[in-house]
Parts: structure tokens; sequence; C-alpha cells
């Protein structure tokens, strides 16, 4: 399981180095030393630590532009795997990110949770609600 250095951790969760070190001297997120003696955070921990942690979206600012194209770095949390397909959730940042993809595929990127990934999404499909109370 891949282990993160404080400042590889704080930016996959998007906050300073400090605020992880205080998350960690008060206990909040638990931490081992590496090889060399330094704090780390596995990355199962820090995976689960991610999806508890989530933070709500922010109200979206109105788009100017936009890509097709939009890329997630985030924290594998789950993978279901079956003969054939594997589900592959991420938390990147605040959003929780579910892929489908053959188990060959999941297998050769060796995706367990605590492995940083990132997530291309290129939609042709788009799925529009209002949001409010049923009617």
């Amino acid at each position: 399981m891949p282990g993160y250095r404080f400042r590889e951790a704080a930016e996959l969760l998007g906050v300073s180095d400090d605020t992880l070190r205080r998350w960690a001297d008060s206990g909040r997120l638990q931490t081992t030393l590496d090889e060399a003696g330094r704090r780390s955070v596995d990355g199962a921990v820090l995976a689960r630590f991610a999806e508890q942690n989530a933070t709500p979206t922010p109200d979206a600012a109105p788009v100017h532009r936009e890509s097709a194209r939009n890329r997630f770095v985030g924290l594998v949390t789950r993978v279901v795997r079956d003969s054939v397909m594997a589900q592959v959730e991420l938390q990147c940042g605040p959003y929780r990110v579910v892929s489908l993809m053959s188990r060959e595929a999941a297998d050769e990127l060796q995706l367990e949770p605590g492995v940083t990934a990132i997530a291309s999404v290129k939609s042709t499909n788009v799925v529009v609600e209002v949001p409010g109370a049923p009617a």
C-alpha cells in the first residue's frame, strides 16, 4: 500500500501542510513513520479520511469557458471486482467519482484503496436536474 508524505497528502485533500500536521497532532488523522523516520499517511487511511471529510461543493460561478475533458485527481477508496468487470470509486476533493471498467484494466493499473489515480471524464450525455422539493 502506498504511503504519502504530508505535502502529497495535503495536496490530495486540498489543504495546507500545516492543516494536515494539526490534524495529525490532534489525532484526527492517523500517521506512521516511513523508512527514513518521517511521518507519512498510509494510502488506505488517507482514502478513508478523504471520503469521511469531503466538503460540500461550493456554488458554481458563471462559466465562461469549459473543456470537453475534465481530470480529477484523487484517491481510490473502493474497488469491487467480479470475473469480468470492476467498479472503482475515487474521492477527488469533494467529488465522488465512480468508474466501471474491465477487471483486466483494474488489475493492470493495480487499483486498490489508497492508490492515487486520475479520472478523465468525457461525456456525450449530460443529465440535468432541478433542485428543490418534489412536487
